[in-house]
């Protein structure tokens, strides 16, 4: 049992309580020979019968740990009443291993009013399991203002489930300075606002008071950081940990990092690997190594695993293999799921499968959704579908669309709806594309709407286009624009379809090239046509013909029709054969005269076949 405490409250007096380091240190050599006289001038007193003397020489021997020497002047003190002193052979007795009769000297100092000893003897008692007499005698410490006192009956309180009791006095300690009570409150704010910080820490208070409202969260979470920083200024180091993650959240990052690298060097694996991650984030992947090795050898799976992804980056991967073994090691399934990665990038189908299943079957939701995938790259279907449920079923976004997917591939719409609808909800941009277009489908626009601008400004250029041809179809003609007049301002549908076009989207550029020529801005509508056309558009080639044909460049206009025309484009094939004919360039007019008629539309098709024929009856003539 731990006892002992701040050095004032061990010996129950402020007369040898050391510094808290407020003050500099002295010269150490002067501090000992004012110790070694103060010492002398006790001696003596207590040799002539002093009875303080005795008991603060007993209590400087105690410190010293002369278990012997001390013992002798502990019970004469005793022996006059001096409950200090009582206290302080209780103390020594325990280490001696006499804790029954520790206990008796605790109790005697205890009933003379020593705080302290009620707090030893509770803590004896707690330890024996007679809660309800340790409950007393802490109760009695920490109703005299005893700091350790108030702490010790916290935790029992908490331990019995008195959420109320144990907060009032964690809170009473922690006011007092003492920063494990600090560090511990903080965690039961942090519960209550919503903010559960993952540790591994000793229990923490939990309150019996239901979650109030946003305000009072916010509150909490505020009044939750002071009492980190007090127990991290202090000195505790999982509370440096977690003011720091705070700080980060927030993007106080040079703050942040401060706390991080206080509890760090405190021995805290989790702040050197949380501060290897800042460091890299700012470019230093040098000294995030560094932090990430400390705490990798000290047994943290999260940074061995981040050290194995910096030397697979560096084409390292026998390095970064050894390091994901040892976050396996350490038991962090992302060792196993990286591993997974590691070979499947290296070809090694085998290895990557056994991998995943192992991350898998340990509740690894991206390793299940990988294993489904690689399953049914294998063909295996069958094997695929329940690794993808299990995966989507534990909150994996992308597990969710490929069971869409799936069920999609077998005319399954209804559950592949579902999945869809799940993964959406969760932010999954290609998902809510699929919903919005299964609901323009079925003829909900707003519905459809509502799931394409999701899509759209998650960064889906499908859905942008999608999103503006809807809006589109909505709005009244644009009046015809003249000469010399301003163009009129864009219009929402143009900004998506704007959006689209410069994500590459090629039906967008056509569209956007279109309403540009519409507004009379030629050389906007021939860049968009351009970038279509050089991407593969037929349509962007066929309009870039037409453009360049009104403005006088019909050589380099047919260059483009011949483009588009190649690719399957009737109205295409049809101009160059106009264009033949012109040029008297029959044999090519016909060919290409031919060639619309087969690849239409209908009214193409037949003014195509009335050129052509007119064609042979010229040759014919």
């Amino acid at each position: 049992m731990d006892v002992m405490g701040e050095m004032a409250d061990l010996f129950e007096t402020g007369r040898f309580a050391r510094s808290s380091g407020r003050e500099e240190a002295g010269d150490e050599a002067q501090e000992a020979a004012d110790e070694a006289a103060e010492e002398v001038r006790r001696r003596i007193a207590a040799e002539a019968g002093d009875v303080e003397a005795m008991s603060v020489l007993g209590a400087m021997l105690l410190r010293r740990g002369d278990l012997d020497g001390a013992e002798s002047h502990l019970r004469a003190a005793t022996a006059a009443g001096d409950r200090a002193a009582a206290n302080n052979l209780g103390v020594l007795l325990h280490q001696r291993g006499y804790a029954d009769e520790a206990a008796g000297w605790w109790r005697i100092a205890a009933v003379a009013g020593s705080c302290a000893a009620a707090h030893a003897l509770g803590r004896h008692f707690r330890e024996r399991g007679d809660e309800p007499a340790a409950e007393y005698w802490l109760r009695q410490s920490a109703e005299q203002g005893h700091v350790l006192g108030a702490y010790a009956l916290a935790d029992l309180l908490e331990h019995r489930g008195d959420g109320a009791g144990a907060e009032r006095w964690m809170r009473a300690a922690a006011e007092r300075g003492h920063r494990e009570a600090a560090y511990r409150l903080a965690r039961t704010l942090d519960r209550r606002a919503g903010r559960d910080l993952d540790d591994d820490g000793p229990g923490v208070v939990r309150s019996v008071t239901e979650r109030g409202s946003r305000a009072d969260r916010a509150e909490g979470s505020e009044e939750a950081e002071q009492w980190y920083r007090q127990a991290a200024a202090r000195g505790h180091r999982r509370a440096a940990l977690h003011l720091g993650a705070i700080l980060e959240k927030r993007g106080e990052l040079r703050e942040a990092g401060r706390w991080y690298l206080t509890s760090a060097k405190d021995g805290e694996a989790r702040a050197a690997c949380a501060l290897g991650f800042l460091l890299r984030d700012a470019g230093d992947t040098e000294s995030a190594a560094v932090w990430w090795l400390r705490a990798a050898q000290d047994g943290d799976g999260n940074a061995a695993n981040a050290l194995g992804a910096l030397h697979a980056e560096r084409g390292e991967p026998q390095t970064a293999e050894r390091w994901y073994r040892a976050a396996l090691d350490a038991g962090d399934d992302n060792g196993a799921y990286n591993l997974g990665l590691l070979c499947a990038e290296q070809g090694r189908t085998a290895q990557a499968e056994q991998w995943y299943r192992r991350a898998a079957y340990a509740g690894h939701r991206e390793a299940a959704n990988a294993l489904a995938i690689l399953l049914l790259r294998g063909g295996d279907a069958a094997g695929a579908e329940p690794w993808f449920s299990k995966a989507a079923e534990v909150g994996s976004v992308d597990a969710a669309f490929n069971l869409g997917i799936l069920h999609a591939g077998r005319g399954e719409d209804v559950a592949a709806l579902r999945w869809y609808e799940r993964a959406a909800a969760a932010g999954h941009t290609e998902a809510a594309l699929q919903v919005g277009m299964a609901r323009l489908r079925d003829g909900d626009e707003p519905e459809a709407e509502r799931f394409l601008r999701c899509a759209a400004g998650g960064g889906s250029p499908e859905a942008a286009y999608r999103l503006a041809t809807l809006l589109d179809a909505r709005r009244p003609p644009a009046p015809a624009h003249e000469l010399g007049e301003p163009a009129q301002e864009k219009t929402e549908c143009e900004e998506w379809y704007e959006r689209a076009a410069s994500q590459g989207h090629r039906r967008a550029q056509v569209r956007v090239g279109m309403l540009a020529a519409a507004r009379g801005d030629v050389v906007e509508a021939a860049r968009w046509y351009r970038e279509a056309a050089e991407a593969g558009s037929r349509n962007g080639a066929f309009n870039l013909g037409l453009l360049l044909a009104r403005e006088g460049s019909e050589p380099e206009a047919v260059v483009w029709w011949r483009r588009a025309a190649d690719a399957g484009h009737g109205r295409a094939a049809l101009r160059l054969a106009l264009v033949c004919a012109r040029r008297g360039e029959l044999d090519e007019g016909q060919r290409w005269a031919d060639r619309a008629v087969s690849l239409g539309p209908r009214e193409v098709a037949e003014r195509a076949a009335r050129l052509r024929d007119a064609l042979r009856q010229e040759l014919s003539a």
